[in-house]
């Protein structure tokens, strides 16, 4: 046991303990395996905070120099996979501070520690981390922003079936289908943005709960850490993981607009529809029926909103029982959290190409169009007509009639003979005909937010500034 109690004592917080540490417990414990991911962060803070030890007069300026070389040597043996790691590497911050005193020495790089703890160091690696990783998801759904908008711009002719309930309702242009999805994303864009200033949040200078004792500038780390904010309770910064929290839920609503838009692809992408084809890159094959060919990628875009979803729920559960400060339990903030990220950064990727790859077949689009779907234009027909005698009320009942008219008599809307329109409605003319174009029907919903030419470019226009930066909403 005399070995056991000695590798309890190498841990950093071994001193005041006589007896073993249990093994089982070392490894249930340690979280090396996971956060190791966050050790650029944690060289990062590590080399500010040696700067605002130097400040403060702890260190001098050949100790600080000397720790932050020792540092850059740690970052590149991570970097270029040569870090070996020890048995009492209990986690990054022990793993890194370890061996940056084997490079330089224990007597400077045990100062480094001076006035910091790990509650305040774990924090700030995991917001520093987090802040990288944000921009480049940001980077991922302005690209996938792009492909859709540009498919919307270039393939506005194409003309589909818009569907409520999985019914058959009016004709819409397919750019107005895919950005009305596009609109979700652009959202979700406005969104993570809005995470930025609360995830930037320094939390460094706080040490275990109750502050620096040294005077310590925090305005310094800041400034050399790049946040935008300083933890202003030192209590809270160490214990705060609702940028945690929101980062997951922002992924989760992200990863059920990926879905739902999976969802249409998929049921488009069938037999029955044949609107769209997904290139093979995107598909794949199965292991009995040789015809097939699966939107695999949709379907794990739609699955795996399950599992993001079910990260962000497990975590808040861990967190809603946790006292003031620090507890262990805040360790569970890693593993959720960084499979949150990895997944919807695959997904995004996806998702760009999936949109970017994929064929429309208007002539497919076009045939499931059917005349009944214009039975709203006939109803808005009649008011234009004569408003002030026919209400759309009237209108409604009125063009209803005419399809169950239709369908008695099995034939299209289109194909009611006049002295039929005339029995509906006397306010019919010859000009009813005209009523029965998809394109016309499409054109005149030109209000802003409808699916006629303009109005669809006018949504690719601010959606492109929206993507900028330049417009919000």
């Amino acid at each position: 046991m005399a070995g056991q109690e000695d590798f309890t004592k190498r841990k950093l917080w071994g001193g005041r303990f006589t007896g073993s540490t249990d093994p089982l417990m070392h490894e249930f414990n340690q979280s090396l395996k996971y956060d190791k991911r966050m050790y650029a962060a944690d060289v990062k803070g590590s080399i500010a905070f040696s700067k605002a030890l130097l400040k403060a007069g702890i260190l001098n300026e050949k100790e600080q120099k000397e720790i932050e070389r020792g540092l850059k040597e740690v970052e590149v043996e991570w970097k270029e996979g040569k870090f070996v790691i020890q048995p009492d590497d209990e986690d990054i911050h022990t793993a890194n501070e370890r061996r940056l005193s084997e490079i330089i020495g224990k007597d400077i790089g045990g100062k480094l520690h001076t006035g910091r703890s790990r509650n305040d160091q774990v924090a700030t690696d995991m917001r520093i981390w987090l802040m990288d990783e944000t921009a480049i998801i940001e980077s991922y759904l302005k690209a996938l922003l792009d492909v859709m908008v540009s498919r919307a711009e270039k393939e506005v002719d194409a003309i589909l079936p818009g569907y409520t309930h999985l019914q058959r309702a009016q004709p819409v242009r397919w750019s107005h289908l895919l950005l009305s999805h596009a609109q979700s994303f652009l959202s979700d864009l406005s969104r993570l943005r809005q995470l930025v200033p609360r995830i930037s949040v320094l939390p460094l200078g706080s040490a275990a709960l109750a502050g620096n004792p040294y005077s310590l500038d925090r305005e310094l780390l800041r400034q050399e850490l790049g946040f935008q904010s300083i933890g202003e309770n030192s209590m809270h910064a160490v214990a705060d993981r609702d940028f945690v929290v929101e980062w997951m839920q922002w992924a989760s609503l992200c990863m059920i607009h990926m879905s739902r838009m999976a969802e249409d692809l998929i049921i488009y992408s069938s037999a029955e529809f044949g609107f769209v084809t997904l290139s093979d890159a995107y598909s794949t094959g199965s292991s009995i029926m040789p015809q097939k060919k699966n939107p695999d990628s949709l379907e794990l875009l739609r699955g795996k909103s399950g599992r993001v979803f079910g990260q962000m729920a497990g975590f808040m559960m861990s967190l809603k029982g946790v006292p003031s400060t620090y507890n262990k339990d805040l360790q569970e903030d890693k593993e959720p959290l960084f499979d949150c990220v990895d997944t919807i950064s695959a997904a995004l990727r996806i998702a760009e190409g999936v949109v970017a790859t994929l064929n429309i077949h208007p002539e497919k689009m076009k045939a499931a169009l059917t005349m009944d779907m214009l039975a709203t234009d006939i109803a808005d027909y009649l008011v234009r007509k004569g408003a002030s005698r026919v209400p759309f009320r009237e209108t409604h009942h009125i063009s209803g009639r005419a399809v169950a008219l239709a369908e008695k008599t099995s034939c299209q809307i289109s194909d009611l003979s006049m002295d039929q329109w005339k029995d509906l409605s006397p306010h019919f003319t010859e000009d009813v005909m005209q009523v029965f174009d998809f394109e016309t029907s499409v054109e005149k919903r030109n209000a802003i937010g409808g699916p006629a030419r303009a109005t669809v470019q006018r949504q690719v226009d601010i959606a492109r500034q929206r993507i900028k930066g330049e417009a919000n909403q």
